[in-house]
């Protein structure tokens, strides 16, 4: 497809509450090409260093990927580096956008490209970078979009080069995109490296995610007067939103700060129901009487006991069980760890299989200590974030779905369905990932995969393996083979999504059979089997 041919539902559905800022001009084009973008914005003062940090510091412009650090912070860090060590800079856009609810990145790459393009050369052009890098994941249209914007301006041409790094949840984080960048694996360095210490080359680096550098361009163009003439005094402007989950009408919705989170969700048809996620995989539950009264800015919803985070707001709506889709996400949040460190490979999959238990009615009080106190070992201990934003988002869930836990801690269950109103990723590449398979004809319960994969695989009270609902991680491919390899009935085996036939529903041996109190790590299961 020609970008040119682009039609609005190809990218993302956009609206907004109140005049637009970031999505001016897509309520008649669907994608603002170089000429239309010149129309609806007009051209981009040239700003000095200086300049860029007076406006940012001003307005507080902070990074819209989730820690929302201080734009103008960053920006002076930077800039001292290179004059330290008489070296150049480098800008890094970060539009890898690994979050699975979040599309306010991909719509911005694929309708107004030029509006995070801008961005980026106005921060180059004012610390003299000699090199701007979009990083970029598995989105095929908005990849093409970027890559069609740059090859259409000279400039951008001679300036700009595009990486692209794996579809996954942690290719997004800081450290991570810098290793892609640099020709490594694109997982976090596992020790706190600052880009703007060293970054793409050990060259000092800004990187910012795509939404900051439109937010930074729109800023240079309205002045931070008009700027801040909307949104709330102390954090000015708009912001963009991804709501999704039990969404009729699923949109990025561009939204002065300050506005009440409920407007949100009535423009999009968006019934809270049990509760709503906000910030993402690595936020926050609010009830959907707190969630309706919270303003949508960093501090209205921390007053409240939520985080803005990276702009996605996941309502659940009524239908389905609160903890079976907070179970599948963590199962999720597991298998996309690093690897690196124990709370990654012990701690997650240890509270993914307390919140399975949980589900399948085999774990009960059990299964919800181990959860809890593997969450609070975990805390504070991962070598990057990603740990402590999953233990975030379960700990919320079990403050927040308090009704629906006891129906699963004292009944079995809460006797509805999973209806998988989480998202999650699914593309050629999650199809191809590989996961663990039991040939329940041949398994004898010898136990041996347990020992060689324990990150993924435990046993139940009869000695059978109960695995982890996850793709087998990176780091953990040789020792799944080496089961597989080692397995004495020839009973496991390694097989994709796309390699498995369809099954008919698994049915577990009733409860009484196999109910167990869980140890501490997490070790009591079910053993499914199949029906037919």
């Amino acid at each position: 497809m020609e970008m040119s041919q682009i039609r609005a539902f190809d990218a993302p559905a956009i609206t907004r509450i109140g005049a637009a800022r970031l999505t001016a001009g897509l309520d008649r084009m669907p994608r603002l090409d170089l000429a239309a973008h010149r129309e609806v914005f007009g051209p981009l003062p040239r700003l000095s260093a200086d300049e860029l940090i007076a406006i940012a510091e001003q307005v507080d412009l902070r990074g819209q990927g989730g820690a929302a650090f201080p734009f103008a912070y960053k920006l002076r860090a930077v800039i001292q580096t290179a004059e330290q060590n008489d070296c150049p800079a480098v800008v890094v856009v970060n539009a890898t956008e690994g979050e699975p609810g979040s599309a306010r990145d991909k719509m911005l790459m694929i309708r107004s490209p030029y509006l995070i393009l801008s961005g980026a050369a106005l921060v180059a052009k004012a610390i003299q970078a000699e090199e701007i890098v979009v990083g970029v994941a598995g989105d095929e249209l908005a990849n093409r979009s970027i890559e069609a914007a740059i090859a259409a301006e000279p400039g951008l041409r001679k300036l700009v080069r595009m990486v692209q790094v794996p579809d996954r949840f942690i290719s997004g984080e800081a450290g991570a995109l810098v290793r892609g960048i640099n020709g490594k694996r694109p997982v976090p360095p596992g020790r706190k490296v600052l880009a703007s210490d060293s970054g793409v080359d050990g060259l000092p680096t800004l990187l910012s995610n795509a939404a900051t550098f439109a937010q930074l361009a729109i800023l240079a163009l309205l002045g931070p007067e008009r700027f801040a003439a909307v949104g709330t005094p102390e954090e000015p402007g708009t912001t963009l939103l991804s709501v999704g989950g039990s969404a009729a009408r699923p949109a990025v919705v561009e939204v002065p700060t300050g506005v009440p989170l409920a407007a949100v969700l009535d423009i999009c048809q968006a019934p809270a129901g049990d509760g709503v996620l906000v910030g993402g995989y690595h936020g926050m539950w609010l009830p959907a009487e707190t969630a309706y009264r919270a303003p949508v800015s960093r501090e209205g919803l921390a007053a409240v006991g939520g985080t803005l985070g990276a702009g996605v707001v996941l309502p659940l709506g009524d239908g389905t069980c609160p903890l079976g889709e907070v179970s599948r996400i963590a199962s999720y949040l597991a298998g996309e760890s690093a690897g690196q460190c124990g709370p990654c490979k012990l701690g997650l999959p240890s509270i993914a299989r307390a919140l399975a238990a949980l589900i399948d009615g085999s774990g009960g009080v059990e299964a919800l200590d181990v959860a809890r106190r593997s969450a609070a070992a975990v805390t504070g201990r991962g070598a990057c974030a990603h740990p402590d934003g999953v233990t975030r988002f379960v700990l919320s869930a079990l403050e927040v779905f308090t009704e629906d836990l006891a129906a699963h801690v004292f009944h079995s269950s809460c006797g509805r369905p999973v209806r998988g109103v989480l998202p999650l990723p699914r593309g050629p590449e999650q199809e191809q990932q590989k996961r663990l398979v039991v040939d329940w004809t041949r398994c004898q319960g010898h136990g041996l995969c347990a020992h060689l994969v324990p990150e993924i695989v435990h046993l139940d009270a009869q000695g059978y393996p109960v695995i982890l609902n996850i793709p087998v991680p990176g780091w953990l491919e040789k020792d799944a083979q080496q089961a597989v390899h080692m397995c004495p009935g020839l009973a496991l085996r390694l097989a994709s999504a796309a390699q498995e036939p369809a099954r008919p529903a698994p049915v577990a041996i009733p409860a009484p059979v196999l109910r167990t109190g869980l140890s501490g790590d997490s070790s009591a299961g079910r053993r499914q089997i199949t029906a037919g």
